[in-house]
């Protein structure tokens, strides 16, 4: 098999807090659109934390049959829904053999809303009114399955949990199955649905999540104000195509993805190594197999959660991968200050974000940034996007576990 075959995007598609299509999604994140705003999935009386990006108007009958729906949990529906978008903007269906497409597909907690629902039946009701459908609902591989079943993907069919990391951990490992020939096409990305009780209850108590009630005070990457991050949920995914075959068939090439980096600090379950270890090395692979020079005009979409710890050591992160000088040059911009913290779902939407920058030579801002930290030291584009020519566009993802993930686009 060929080891060195290129990888090209072919198709997109986003269900997101800040548009549930391509194309509005995109438009939203280059105006410094904010997707955060009160919770409203469930009763946020005695929480601390109030605020979500949440998915609005996404309508799972416009991709769903009814029967189907009522037996697939939430995060699933957004990836269906973000896959067929893809598929469609592809034209690669019916192009590849069943069996070299494959789907690698992120999600970081998988099926937690309804394990919430079917646990509270166990407690309130016994054990006879679980659904018999619980675990096939709730079980992270699902969305990689349910997607395999409906575009007749009949290769490799498997998840990427990574926590944070997973969307690009997905991403690039669906690269490398196609790079290595074992597929010549992959529907890959990240979900997540995980804007319910228990989870946010978790996420607040161990101090993780911002408890502003201020929409454009809460989700603040690289800002002395930042204490935590904003819980978001969504799905965007993407069609990967060996070169040659997308070129031959006259696919639409949003970019090509050049380079992927995944480390782990092997350090804690939840904080980055302080001096950021795996982040750099990640980078530094991804650069590398990217064919990184001083020359590049860079753009990297950070992992910028907004805690105080993680902006911080991220910033270290990209000055020891790319060098004093050429990370002050760098772009480097958080749309998680507007999506929220997608989780699983938020290393696809800001590969997304990459290619959109590598195409239209613009880059989407960093906003709410009014008092940027002194430790925070690097160009993050503050409240308004800004136009420039990009060659290198990189996106940073860092997880629970001290899963590091690194991935580098070109134009194709």
């Amino acid at each position: 098999m060929s080891e060195n075959r290129r990888v090209v995007v072919t198709g997109l598609g986003a269900i997101t807090p800040v548009g549930n299509n391509v194309k509005d999604a995109w438009e939203a994140l280059k105006s410094g659109k904010n997707g955060i705003a009160p919770i409203t999935l469930f009763d946020t009386e005695k929480y601390k934390a109030k605020l979500g990006a949440e998915v609005k108007n996404f309508d799972p009958k416009e991709y769903l049959e009814i029967n189907d729906i009522l037996r697939t949990d939430r995060y699933a529906q957004f990836a269906v829904a973000a896959a067929q978008q893809a598929v469609d903007d592809s034209g690669v269906e019916g192009t590849v053999q069943p069996e070299r497409f494959s789907v690698i597909f992120g999600t970081g907690i998988g099926g937690i809303g309804t394990f919430e629902v079917e646990h509270t039946k166990l407690m309130e009701k016994g054990p006879r009114r679980v659904s018999p459908l619980f675990v096939p609902m709730m079980i992270a591989n699902m969305a990689a399955g349910m997607i395999a079943i409906r575009h007749d993907c009949r290769g490799s069919a498997m998840p990427a949990v990574t926590a944070c990391a997973s969307g690009s951990n997905a991403i690039g490992e669906a690269m490398r199955m196609i790079r290595h020939g074992y597929a010549d096409a992959v529907i890959t990305g990240g979900a997540e649905a995980a804007i319910n009780a228990s989870a946010v209850a978790g996420f607040t108590n161990m101090k993780a999540l911002s408890v502003s009630d201020d929409p454009n005070a809460a989700s603040l990457p690289f800002d002395k104000r930042r204490s935590g991050f904003v819980i978001g949920e969504g799905s965007v995914a993407l069609v990967l195509e060996e070169y040659e075959h997308a070129k031959a068939r006259g696919a639409k090439i949003y970019g090509e993805v050049c380079g992927y980096g995944s480390t782990c600090d092997a350090n804690h379950i939840t904080a980055p190594h302080p001096e950021g270890r795996g982040g750099t090395q990640a980078m530094l692979d991804a650069m590398r197999e990217a064919g990184w020079t001083d020359s590049d005009r860079v753009y990297i979409n950070a992992h910028g959660t907004g805690t105080p710890m993680n902006d911080a050591v991220e910033t270290t992160v990209i000055k020891k991968a790319l060098g004093e000088e050429a990370a002050k040059k760098a772009y480097v911009s958080s749309t998680k200050s507007m999506t929220g913290h997608m989780l699983g779902a938020a290393g696809a939407i800001e590969a997304m974000v990459c290619l959109f920058v590598l195409n239209e030579g613009i880059i989407p801002p960093t906003i709410n940034l009014n008092e940027q930290d002194e430790v925070c030291d690097l160009n993050c584009v503050p409240n308004t996007a800004v136009k420039a020519d990009i060659d290198l566009a990189l996106s940073n993802s860092l997880g629970f576990g001290g899963h590091n993930a690194c991935l580098a686009f070109r134009k194709a």
